[in-house]
């Protein structure tokens, strides 16, 4: 089934990027650069004193130039290469180049081999006599897939599978919308362990990798039990009067499909060893960052170790088996489908370097930028600062979906400007992953929302009236934790 196509062609990220960098460029050559006095905190992080420590450069304006040979300074066409080749193992472009890749063809192997399709399958056959009990149920599992691993394009193949098996069932549409792809990016949103938004953010904010989980743990607890609430809310409404649904007549098309489960493999012993093993990776993994303060290289290794545990499990002759071959090609696709991840990184980070980098001790426009936008903030209390940083994430959201390509490029300068306003950098990444992850609900721009629109044959415009008072009930929850956050200094 081929996804409707988002309002209008939006730009590419790669695009924006581009023509942020051309700005940029430009503005390199009108504002000045600027330095902070600095001095080292508990964590051994260099930052500046105060804001009243900041000094013009008596250089002036820098400026970019177009190409540059000195390998210690950047030009506008060496921005790319040198971001993509900034940073060290641990941190920066090249760590979480690296931790993406990884990572990615790890979790293509996973899902390759079918095993949380037929899972799923399994969960919808089983409890098909009471039907209603099946929503909480796969509204948790979404979530929790959001939470752990990301889950977000794989909600469009699931859509197309459930959506037929849901309307027969006695509800509509937008209830498969809600279990599958709402499920997943509330889980998105309020994760502890998410490679592909928590695990980028904090790597840029230089904050250890997955720490501060119990208050993201409780915010999960609490997103996932109020879609849970709303999901069976709207199932009942509909279940009781099928043509109150906004979809009630595009549902036609799947009243008179097949399922199409049929003919589908059956849930196994080995499946269901595949599942207890990624349980138990995920649980590796939370007890290596508590315990060991693993880090990247770590966790990308114990990611890496989890695809190839479950991808010599599937080697083994029976049903479902999952070729040698087969598992190289889906490892390079599942890392591939994160190359424009990878290139916006790097993208990224080479605008940070037209800039002059993020150093505060150093001479850039950067600082000045960072001075600037500081003192419009410094007068407000930090709580609304906090506030004002989640709706900027959600604006940013529009044009920029990606959640690692949001990452990568707001954290660079939210994480310092957090330090100069007073707010712990641990906050500072909580209003990128609420904002970043609850505006895809509506936004056009997000390719998977238009995908598993197109899949359910929702018109945007009827989903948008639909979502945007669950999005309004959400942010609130998200202002009043990031709220909480900044008074018990969230860290």
């Amino acid at each position: 089934m081929t996804p409707r196509p988002a309002l209008g062609a939006a730009p590419d990220t790669l695009v924006i990027l581009f023509w942020i960098a051309l700005a940029l460029a430009v503005l390199s050559f009108v504002v000045p650069a600027g330095s902070f006095e600095v001095e080292l905190d508990e964590q051994g992080r260099t930052l500046p004193v105060a804001l009243d420590s900041f000094s013009v450069d008596s250089s002036g304006s820098p400026g970019t130039p177009l190409f540059n040979a000195d390998r210690d300074a950047v030009g506008f066409l060496n921005a790319p290469f040198e971001g993509l080749s900034s940073g060290s193992r641990t941190s920066a472009a090249v760590g979480i180049i690296a931790f993406l890749l990884l990572v990615g063809g790890a979790f293509g192997v996973i899902l390759k081999t079918g095993c949380i399709d037929r899972g799923v399958r399994a969960l919808i056959q089983r409890t098909e006599r009471d039907p209603i009990v099946v929503l909480p149920l796969l509204f948790f599992l979404f979530s929790l897939g959001g939470a752990i691993f990301g889950m977000s394009e794989e909600t469009i193949a699931f859509v197309i599978l459930l959506a037929p098996i849901i309307v027969r069932l006695g509800y509509d549409a937008i209830t498969a919308v809600l279990v599958t792809f709402v499920a997943s990016r509330v889980g998105f949103a309020a994760s502890w362990m998410n490679p592909f938004n928590v695990g980028i953010a904090q790597g840029i904010a230089d904050v250890p990798l997955f720490s501060g989980a119990p208050l993201r743990m409780l915010i999960w607890t609490v997103f996932t039990a109020v879609g849970v609430a709303i999901t069976l809310w709207w199932a009942r409404k509909v279940y009781r009067s099928p043509e109150s649904s906004p979809c009630f007549k595009s549902d036609d098309y799947f009243r008179g499909s097949p399922v199409g489960s049929e003919a589908q493999a059956d849930f196994g012993a080995r499946d269901g060893l595949a599942l207890l093993l990624i349980v138990a990776g995920i649980g590796w993994v939370i007890w290596g960052v508590i315990v060991h303060e693993y880090f990247i290289p770590e966790i990308a290794a114990q990611f890496f170790t989890l695809g190839l545990v479950i991808g010599l499990l599937y080697l083994l002759p029976g049903p479902n088996r999952l070729s040698a071959n087969a598992q190289a090609q889906a490892f390079r696709e599942g890392a591939a489908g994160l190359v424009p991840a990878v290139l916006v990184v790097g993208m990224a980070a080479g605008l940070v370097l037209l800039l002059g980098g993020t150093h505060p001790a150093e001479p850039s426009v950067m600082n000045t930028i960072l001075f600037t936008l500081a003192s419009g903030l410094v007068h407000l209390p930090e709580m609304v600062s906090a506030w004002l940083m989640f709706f900027v994430q959600s604006v940013i959201n529009f044009l920029v979906p990606s959640g690692s390509a949001q990452a990568a490029l707001t954290m660079p300068l939210m994480a310092p400007l957090g330090d100069l306003v007073g707010i712990q950098r641990q906050v500072t990444v909580l209003c990128f992953q609420l904002g970043d992850s609850l505006t895809n609900l509506i936004i056009p721009t997000s390719a998977t929302l238009m995908g598993v629109l197109g899949a359910a044959r929702i018109d945007w415009a009827v989903w948008a009236r639909w979502i945007l008072p669950v999005l309004g009930l959400y942010t609130a929850l998200s202002l009043a934790f990031i709220g909480t956050a900044v008074l018990i200094g969230y860290s």
